[in-house]
C-alpha cells in the first residue's frame, strides 16, 4: 500500500478486499457527531479534513455528521467510488459507533460491505481508542503549562494529570477510552498521578481537587471539539462561576484563565484532543488499518 506521508501529494492506492488488484480513487469521509446548537462542535471535522485534503493522498475528503448537514445518509447517498473510508472522529468506541451509526449505516461494527454499484465502503475505528491518542493528551498538557508557567513551570512529577470525559450509562465503553489513556500515561510515570475524570460518571470532573494530592493540577478534556463542554461545562464544573464564563465567551475570551488558582490549587485547562494537529495521522493510520483488513 502507498505510504501516507506528509507533504507527498498523490493518489491512495489500495488493495480492493478480495486482494485480486488495486485503486487509486479512494475517499475519505469524516464523520462527526455535530449539533445544531453548537456550531464550534463541527469545528474539528473541517479543520482535519482541510488539512488531509490539502495533502492531495485521497480522490476526495468530505465532511459528514450525525446531528447537522452535512448529513452522513446524505453524503454517502452522493458518493460514487470504488473505495470509500468512514473515519468516526469519536473518543469511543461507544453506543453511537458501535451500536446506533453502524446499524442506521448499515455496517456491522468493524467490518465493510459492498454496494449494488460495486463501491466498498470501509467503517473504521473511531480515531479516540487508537494509542496515539497518548502522545496527544502529553503533548496538551505540557503546551498548556508551558503557554502560561506562572509564576514557573512546574516539572510533570509535581503535578497532578486528569483526562476529562463524558462518560454515559447508556454504554460502558464510553469511558473506556479515557480509562485505557489513564492508565497507558500512569505506566510512564511521568505525572505524580493521572486520574480519568467525567461529566456523567464517577468520578466526576470537579472531584479532582480532592483527588489530588499535589498543588498543580493539568485537565485535558478528551473531547474532539471546542464544543459546550469543553468551553462551558468544564470551567463551570472546575469552579468558575457560570455567570463569568458566559461572559468571557461572550466577550470572546478563553473560558478558563491558566493557571487558575482554585481551592489551595493552581488548575491549568488544556485544549482538546480533537483538535490537535497529530489527530490527522490518526485518522491515516485507522485508514491503514481498514484497507488492511
Amino acid at each position: 500500500m502507498a505510504t501516507l506521508a506528509r507533504g507527498h501529494f498523490y493518489r491512495l492506492i489500495l488493495p480492493v478486499p478480495n486482494g485480486n488488484e488495486s485503486l487509486g480513487d479512494a475517499m475519505l469521509v469524516l464523520l462527526g457527531h455535530g449539533s445544531s446548537k453548537n456550531s464550534d462542535s463541527a469545528g474539528a471535522v473541517f479543520q482535519h479534513a482541510a488539512e488531509l485534503r490539502g495533502r492531495g493522498i485521497f480522490a476526495a475528503v468530505h465532511e459528514a455528521f450525525w446531528k447537522q448537514e452535512p448529513d452522513i445518509r446524505n453524503v454517502l447517498a452522493g458518493i460514487r467510488a470504488p473505495c470509500v473510508f468512514i473515519v468516526p472522529l469519536f473518543i469511543s468506541q461507544g453506543y453511537f459507533t458501535s451500536e446506533v451509526i453502524p446499524r442506521e449505516l448499515g455496517f456491522v461494527p468493524g467490518n465493510s460491505r459492498r454496494a449494488p454499484d460495486g463501491s466498498v465502503f470501509h467503517f473504521c475505528a473511531p480515531v479516540g481508542t487508537h494509542p496515539r491518542m497518548m502522545d496527544i493528551v502529553l503533548a496538551r498538557a505540557r503546551d498548556a503549562v508551558a503557554a502560561a508557567p506562572f509564576p514557573r513551570a512546574p516539572a510533570p512529577a509535581d503535578t497532578t494529570l486528569f483526562i476529562a470525559g463524558h462518560g454515559t450509562s447508556r454504554n460502558e465503553n464510553s469511558r473506556a477510552a479515557i480509562d485505557a489513556q489513564a492508565e497507558l500515561i500512569r505506566t510512564q510515570k511521568k505525572y505524580a498521578a493521572v486520574h480519568g475524570v467525567f461529566l456523567e460518571e464517577e468520578p466526576r470532573i470537579g472531584a479532582c481537587y480532592a483527588l489530588a494530592q499535589t498543588k498543580n493540577l493539568v485537565l485535558v478534556p478528551f473531547f474532539i471539539s471546542e464544543g459546550m463542554h469543553t468551553r462551558e461545562d468544564l470551567p463551570i464544573l472546575l469552579g468558575e462561576p457560570e455567570a463569568r464564563v458566559r461572559q468571557r465567551l461572550r466577550d470572546g475570551q478563553s473560558p478558563w484563565r491558566n493557571p487558575t488558582e482554585r481551592h489551595g490549587r493552581l488548575v491549568w485547562c488544556a485544549g482538546p484532543v480533537g483538535t490537535a494537529p497529530g489527530v490527522a495521522e490518526v485518522i491515516l493510520d485507522r485508514v491503514r488499518e481498514a484497507a488492511d483488513r
